[in-house]
């Protein structure tokens, strides 16, 4: 977006999301990897029960329904709450007063008339998604408490930040109702759920399988197969890691050897369909097995359950991108009382705009 407020939106963006990140780690899921690591956790400690409900809920339209007024008195709660009252020497009230240009100043055209949005942030706004979050964590708290003091699982994702997930092992009608509460919050706030005893959420479907967690890569029931297609114009490299990305998250995600060995035909067929070449997948996926399963089997395939458990297991444990990005936001954020100006600060958000 090119908006006389995008340079401000930016701005408060690299100064506030770093903070919330800190702040709400707990109750943040990163991706599908840190979903799973959390549900085995709540399996290994004993709280997954044959009756344990798994739910998932989004709000509809949270972007363009966000209250704008009441959303900036949120954000300076938040601020408060947890000790700011300047951020990088940018006191509340002036990152108030900033927010507040950047969320009621969206202006459009259509058909020769000008429009301002009285509802809701701009889509495309950097400083939206962050506003937006704040909002939920104000909206959730209660959740969020009654889920922690239950020993229960808790997370919204960190870019969906809609979608959320939830384990209970209240009866269905007692989940019911707090949803309804929750809906009752804010008249902008609508929920769409879904609880059961398997559900999908991100790109990963989980199963209470009588008290036995079950997980496995989702796939959309009307979406077609598709990669990059073998004979399109990127370098070799990239066919290759498109290969290695799908079979480590198959590998994450499978929660058996036979749940992996599906996924892995599945692939297989993707790529055929994306003119994909029988060697070159054959020696792609030799080529991961060899590497992580350190077998000298010339089939690419693992047969041991053992082995294949041991393998996920060192998978998981290893940080993915999207997680890297996020401990790499949090430690860089430098909240300090050192005396720098808001006006030093903006110089060099557009300085380093120029300089690209």
């Amino acid at each position: 977006m090119h908006m006389p407020t995008t340079g401000i939106s930016k701005f408060l963006d690299r100064l506030l999301r770093p903070l919330f990140d800190k702040h709400v780690r707990s109750t943040t899921i990163i991706d599908g990897v840190d979903l799973i690591r959390r549900l085995q956790a709540y399996t290994a400690n004993g709280y997954l029960k044959p009756t344990t409900y798994l739910c998932t809920f989004d709000i509809t339209d949270l972007y363009t329904m966000l209250p704008q007024e009441e959303s900036l008195d949120i954000l300076t709660e938040f601020l408060l709450e947890h000790g700011y009252t300047k951020v990088n020497a940018v006191p509340i009230d002036a990152i108030r007063k900033l927010a507040r240009l950047v969320h009621t100043e969206n202006v459009f055209s259509y058909e020769k008339r000008f429009y301002r949005q009285v509802v809701g942030g701009a889509m495309g706004s950097a400083f939206t998604l962050t506003l937006a979050n704040v909002f939920m964590w104000k909206w959730e708290k209660r959740l969020v408490q009654q889920q922690v003091n239950t020993n229960e699982n808790y997370g919204r994702h960190v870019q969906y930040i809609d979608d959320i997930f939830f384990t209970s092992n209240q009866p269905l009608n007692k989940i019911n109702e707090m949803l309804d509460n929750g809906n009752d919050f804010h008249p902008n706030i609508k929920l769409v759920r879904q609880i059961g005893k398997n559900v999908s959420f991100l790109d990963v479907f989980i199963a209470n399988d009588h008290g036995t967690l079950k997980t496995c890569v989702y796939h959309k029931e009307a979406a077609e197969p598709y990669t990059v297609p073998f004979n399109s114009d990127h370098p070799h490299h990239t066919f290759r890691n498109v290969i290695g990305t799908a079979l480590l998250r198959a590998v994450r995600y499978s929660s058996t050897l036979s749940t992996f060995q599906k996924e892995q035909r599945t692939i297989k067929l993707m790529l055929l369909y994306m003119n994909y070449t029988p060697r070159f997948i054959y020696s792609r996926f030799h080529s991961f097995i060899t590497i992580h399963a350190k077998t000298s089997n010339i089939q690419p395939f693992i047969h041991d359950e053992n082995e294949f458990r041991a393998i996920r297991q060192k998978m998981l444990n290893i940080p993915t991108i999207p997680e890297y990005r996020m401990t790499s936001r949090i430690e860089s954020d430098n909240v300090t009382s050192d005396p720098e100006s808001m006006e030093t600060s903006v110089l060099k958000t557009k300085s380093t705009k120029s300089s690209k």
